[in-house]
């Protein structure tokens, strides 16, 4: 249900030539990989023989020490039917020897891969797979003994591995991956979701990082898991140091590496969300078509994958960089993003810019993007109109922040009160302003928006909204009043990045004197201030106390647009993330609320302002995400309620 994957990368301590010794070694690190609940393990190319055979490859009692080598790996297998294993070893086919990697499988040698791009030196003993289609080999050749049944032994360099139900698998070899059209590249195509890479790339400097790239890169682009083992320093070293290298990559991110080399005689495990895969996979045409070529799919283990994903990195905050110098780095881009929409719309359109200034973090953001845009543009600041317009809720701490912040930036700043005009509507609506309810409060909202909309009139500006991303996944808007505006720049920037954004703005040059009040906002809590503060001048509304934690909410938000996850996926992720800080039971209530309010709440998205686009989530309804706003949440609604 989960979709994860775990898979072992094997570097044994190869004795070149000890064909029975490695056989042995192989089969241990088969043992452990299966008692840590590995679905596969990759073992690196000629993990048999050993890579460096050199013309002992052409003896034939090497080749009847494989076959035999063969069969114990075999044996091992059967051993171990929850385990799929990946072997470098070399093939007599006719009179030609080939760079193989076997697949094992259920005491059966399910499948072989021929390398099809050789190194020179390869060339000397090895012919190339190129071409090869679907030649089937008799147990017998390699040694094996079929048992009852006869089977055959598929060979082709673009074979489908099937695990479990649904996953498929594929090999390349080594340099298979270093040319200029990789192999996994059109396996990838043809469908395989995990490519797994047996190698024997020696030692250079500077090599390791290409290596690296490449993989990172090929896992990226292939939108793949790519595993990736290479042969062992106690390879010959005659001529060569071999790496060792193991790295494993999920879609461009590399989650398990090997860096301490060279390197043998270790293994590394880890999990792999397939989930992620799919959903990426599934918003592109690209994958799964091969353009018309059929491929060659095999059955492998068909018991279902076993890893509970417990091994797979879940972080907290999926929108902010796990370090320090990542996070500043994409701040500064969005930041920078946001800036060179909000300065195009205002070039285009010779516009200023108003906007609705609250103390909070969101109004905040939008007020330093807005006098970013128009120093850029070569405009003084005093081209933005700031408006605070304090009510029944504003307490001392924003109000005293919102003109701190307006004096220090230097924009046009004006107060405009509201109590009245609210006041006197309450009267027409026939509304008591000593009952604190929806109308009270959105009341609010929508007399704000008028006067900014209104005032934008005046000094010839548009109403720049500060609504951000996790506000609108929640619907915690006012329809028609904070709502709308006539662009927004925070629209698809989550509220847990919008703190970190002020925080890294605070530091630049731009924005020193504004520093200290940028700091007090950051420490505020984050309120809509529609009811009245306590006795002691103090916010009495804090947002997280009525919708819950926003760190839970975008965390729900960006798994269930970004990958399309159901409720039971997202509580186990979250579980997971949040072990500590929220129990079970706080996840769960909180996760209903969010999928209740994104259903039911989607009529204010449907009509949405311009807005840039900074990140792979968003909810623009132009673009982003599009459903319609009658649709029922109700499968979503009853998955949360049977989790346990």
């Amino acid at each position: 249900m989960l979709d994860f994957i775990r898979i072992a990368c094997a570097v044994p301590a190869v004795k070149v030539a000890d064909v029975k010794k490695n056989a042995q070694d192989i089969c241990a690190y088969m043992e452990k990989a299966d008692a840590q609940n590995a679905d596969v393990v990759l073992f690196p190319e000629l993990a048999l023989t050993g890579y460096t055979c050199a013309d002992l490859l052409f003896q034939d009692a090497l080749w009847k020490a494989v076959k035999a080598g063969i069969q114990e790996i075999a044996d091992c297998s059967e051993q171990h039917p929850r385990l799929t294993a990946v072997v470098g070893l070399p093939v007599r086919i006719g009179t030609k020897l080939y760079n193989c990697a076997a697949v094992f499988s259920g005491g059966q040698v399910t499948g072989i891969v021929p390398k099809t791009h050789l190194t020179a030196s390869e060339k000397r003993w090895f012919a190339s797979g190129q071409g090869m289609n679907q030649l089937y080999l008799d147990p017998d050749d390699l040694g094996l003994t079929p048992g009852e049944e006869f089977w055959t032994v598929p060979v082709d360099p673009k074979m489908l591995f099937t695990l479990g139900c649904e996953t498929d698998m594929a090999i390349e070899i080594c340099e298979d991956l270093m040319v200029p059209q990789p192999c996994s590249s059109e396996l990838a195509m043809l469908g395989a979701e995990v490519i797994l890479n047996p190698a024997a790339s020696h030692s250079l400097v500077g090599k390791a990082a290409y290596r690296r790239n490449l993989v990172q890169n090929q896992s990226a682009a292939c939108s793949c898991v790519y595993a990736f083992a290479s042969a062992g320093y106690t390879e010959s070293t005659s001529d060569l140091i071999f790496s060792g290298h193991s790295i494993m990559a999920e879609n461009g991110h590399i989650l398990a590496e090997q860096a301490n080399l060279p390197a043998t005689d270790y293994m590394l495990v880890q999990d792999f969300d397939l989930g992620r895969i799919r959903a990426d996979r599934s918003r592109s045409q690209n994958f799964g078509n091969g353009e018309g070529f059929k491929p060659f799919r095999i059955a492998c283990c068909e018991d279902a994958l076993r890893s509970d994903g417990s091994l797979y990195p879940v972080r907290k905050l999926p929108f902010i960089p796990s370090t320090q110098e990542a996070r500043k780095a994409r701040c500064k881009e969005i930041f920078q993003m946001q800036v060179t929409g909000l300065k195009q719309r205002l070039q285009t359109i010779r516009s200023n810019a108003v906007i609705g200034i609250s103390g909070g973090l969101d109004s905040t953001l939008a007020l330093l993007v807005a006098v970013e845009a128009m120093r850029q543009l070569g405009r003084p600041a005093t081209d933005v109109y700031g408006v605070t317009m304090p009510c029944f809720g504003t307490s001392d701490r924003t109000y005293n922040n919102s003109w701190e912040l307006m004096r220090t930036l230097g924009i046009n700043a004006k107060e405009i009160s509201i109590k009245n005009a609210v006041t006197l509507h309450f009267q027409d609506i026939g509304h008591d302003v000593n009952v604190h309810n929806g109308t009270f409060e959105n009341s609010q909202a929508r007399e704000r928006t008028q006067i900014l909309m209104d005032y934008a009139s005046v000094v010839g500006g548009i109403v720049v909204g500060t609504g951000d991303l996790s506000e609108l996944a929640l619907g915690w808007c006012t329809y028609n009043g904070d709502h709308m505006s006539m662009y927004g720049v925070n629209g698809t920037v989550p509220k847990t990045l919008i703190r970190w954004i002020i925080e890294t703005m605070a530091e630049e040059p731009a924005f020193t004197a504004s520093k200290a009040v940028l700091q007090d906002i950051l420490d505020t809590p984050i309120s809509p201030e529609l009811l009245p503060p306590d006795a002691q001048g103090k916010i009495s509304q804090q947002t997280e106390d009525l919708v819950g934690p926003y760190a839970l909410h975008d965390f729900y938000l960006y798994h269930m647009l970004r990958y399309g996850f159901g409720p039971a996926k997202i509580y186990a992720l979250a579980c997971r993330a949040f072990a500590g800080d929220f129990t079970p039971e706080v996840i769960k209530k909180w996760l209903r609320t969010f999928c209740w309010r994104f259903f039911t709440q989607q009529f204010k998205r449907n009509c949405m302002p311009d807005g840039v686009k900074v990140g792979s989530v968003g909810l623009g309804p132009r673009g982003d995400w599009q459903m319609p706003s009658d649709a029922a949440g109700r499968i979503w609604l009853e998955e949360v309620d049977t989790l346990s």
